[in-house]
């Protein structure tokens, strides 16, 4: 077994077609079959149900999956270590992260890092929790900060929970409903709602239906940006982390009481021992601010 033959294995099973892996893996389509048959009679048993319309993995094949992305990222990891110069004088961290977390707390973190390391690359995705959870599995990501817990739990990662997230009501100033509102006091009012999959809309769904009723969205689809900017045109009020407010002196903020709305922080990534030396001087440096 080689780990590039793991490698077309991942590719075939994430494309469930043998032409279209090779085109990804930018080799031809004959020399990845044969890879992929060689792994097959080194293992003893077909990986893959071969079909007039692409490939299905067999059970041999879901039960290798994890076991191969496993291997195939800490190999890819192990040559990024290896590779870094000593010191910390060249390498990159992926970090991922929700967007109240870009909003709010880790430009700090950044330009510190950057002023100690100014040579390490800083790639920086913006996105909800499960889309981040699902790009740590996949090696996609080194680190990233999100909410817990995982909406998919894998003993692949680590989490590490830093503080815990208030959330408020963010209103129109011509609309602003006062210090304090209950959940109930957002029955039949009009949300601007994030759009499918992120983690502040699934929150605020869950605590109107606690509270018996089905909340009324105004707009929905958007970002955290564009669901701010909404709210600032009066198209209606939002449920947001009270931090991305800091900055936003045209909008007003009710804090949501009976009951309060908060959400878990954590950093998250995969086993430390694998992570490259830029990625783990980051981490720390993340724990040590944020927690």
């Amino acid at each position: 077994m080689q780990v590039q033959q793991l490698a077309y294995f991942l590719a075939v099973a994430e494309a469930r077609h043998f032409t279209r892996a090779a085109d990804v893996m930018g080799v031809s389509q004959p020399t990845l079959s044969k890879q992929v048959r060689a792994l097959e009679n080194s293992l003893g048993t077909a990986l893959f149900t071969r079909t007039r319309h692409g490939a299905e993995l067999t059970t041999a094949g879901e039960t290798l999956l994890p076991h191969a992305r496993r291997i195939v990222i800490d190999v890819a990891n192990a040559e990024r270590a290896v590779h870094e110069i000593a010191q910390l004088r060249r390498g990159r961290v992926r970090l991922g992260a929700t967007p109240s977390m870009i909003d709010g707390l880790l430009p700090d973190v950044l330009r510190e890092f950057r002023l100690t390391y100014p040579d390490i690359e800083l790639e920086v995705q913006e996105a909800g929790s499960r889309v981040l959870t699902d790009h740590l599995l996949a090696g996609r990501l080194d680190i990233a900060v999100l909410i817990v817990p995982l909406a998919v739990s894998s003993p692949d990662i680590e989490t590490h929970l830093v503080f815990r997230e208030r959330l408020v009501l963010a209103s129109p100033h011509d609309a602003w409903l006062g210090e304090e509102v209950a959940v109930t006091d957002l029955n039949d009012l009009p949300l601007v709602m994030f759009r499918e999959g992120y983690d502040l809309r699934d929150v605020t769904v869950r605590a109107c239906n606690r509270a018996g009723f089905e909340p009324r969205f105004a707009v929905e689809g958007g970002e955290m940006g564009a669901v701010l900017r909404f709210v600032e045109a009066g198209l209606g009020h939002a449920v947001v982390p009270e931090i991305v407010l800091s900055s936003r002196t045209d909008l007003a903020r009710s804090w949501i009481v009976e009951p309060p709305l908060t959400r878990e922080v954590a950093v998250a990534h995969r086993d430390v021992s694998s992570l490259p030396l830029a990625a783990r001087t980051f981490r720390d440096l993340l724990l040590r601010k944020l927690g």
